[in-house]
């Protein structure tokens, strides 16, 4: 199966990238990233699954519910933190752009139907992980225990160039004990023209072993197994959106591969990049 996903590979008009349960051979996790018009709207009935509508450049206005919600929005991912919208399962959704724009509108199976509900990007908490080359900076606006969802967990990670993310390697696709089972999608952006990242997936067995070049707009699928580092080149932020899902309620729970967890110690005396965080909800960030 293949498991990195160039961008344009699935396009199918105004959807820039499709991955359904289906299409990445698993039960829960999906994504699709809609390039808006300006004036166009994308209409759809949620189903079984709960949905996010992630700006990520434009605003929107999202229709659902007898509701009428307002997204700024943001020019590009490294530009802001976004606010966005929850959407339930059973739920008939329209999202219309003035300007046009592209948006990520994650999904998952979801058991319980919930209530719509918009999350402001001030609200948006905002994580530095890592140390020295290994800071990067995590945008926890769909975090466990964050912002109510059934199963759905979205996160965005901006790595500043030459620095490493997604790192020690690690997974979550144990039952019991410290690991979630979680299948995970990978959608990259790169800041720079010719930019480009490294990612790596791989299992103890060997069965998936995968070093590859992302560019923006590629995707790549982790349906178990090791994942990191995600290694933004030099010259180049690496940003990445994050959507995972799994039988059980939200989680990131994992665990490190174990040749590798040493690593984490040496960070205890080691200062983090100033650079880090990237971006708030006002803007890009100064460092100091």
């Amino acid at each position: 199966m293949n498991l990195h996903l160039a961008a344009g590979s699935t396009r199918d008009g105004a959807t820039a990238l499709l991955i359904t349960p289906q299409s990445a051979g698993w039960e829960y996790t999906g994504l699709r990233i809609v390039e808006l018009e300006p004036g166009a709207a994308w209409e759809w009935h949620t189903g079984e699954d709960e949905y996010v509508v992630l700006p990520l450049s434009g605003s929107a206005t999202v229709e659902a519910a007898q509701r009428r919600l307002e997204l700024e929005g943001r020019s590009d991912p490294f530009s802001r933190v976004s606010d966005f919208v929850y959407l339930p399962r059973e739920t008939q959704a329209r999202v219309v752009s003035e300007d046009g724009g592209r948006f990520a509108l994650p999904f998952a199976h979801a058991r319980e139907k919930l209530e719509v509900a918009y999350g402001a990007a001030d609200d948006v908490p905002l994580e530095t992980r890592g140390a020295g080359q290994a800071t990067r900076h995590m945008t926890n606006f769909l975090g466990p225990g964050v912002f109510p969802a059934d199963r759905l967990v979205c996160v965005e990670v901006l790595t500043p160039e030459g620095n490493w993310s997604s790192y020690p390697p690690h997974k979550h696709d144990t039952p019991g004990g410290e690991e979630a089972v979680l299948e995970e999608i990978y959608y990259f952006e790169v800041r720079g023209e010719n930019g480009f990242g490294i990612h790596r997936t791989y299992t103890a067995d060997g069965e998936i072993d995968a070093t590859v070049t992302v560019r923006d707009r590629d995707a790549f699928l982790v349906p178990r197994g090791y994942h990191g580092p995600c290694i933004a080149a030099p010259g180049y932020d690496l940003y990445y959106l994050n959507v995972l899902a799994g039988p059980g309620p939200p989680s990131l729970a994992f665990s490190d591969d174990p040749a590798y967890h040493w690593i984490r110690a040496t960070w205890d005396d080691m200062p983090t990049d100033p650079r880090v965080p990237l971006v708030d909800a006002r803007g890009p960030r100064q460092p100091g």
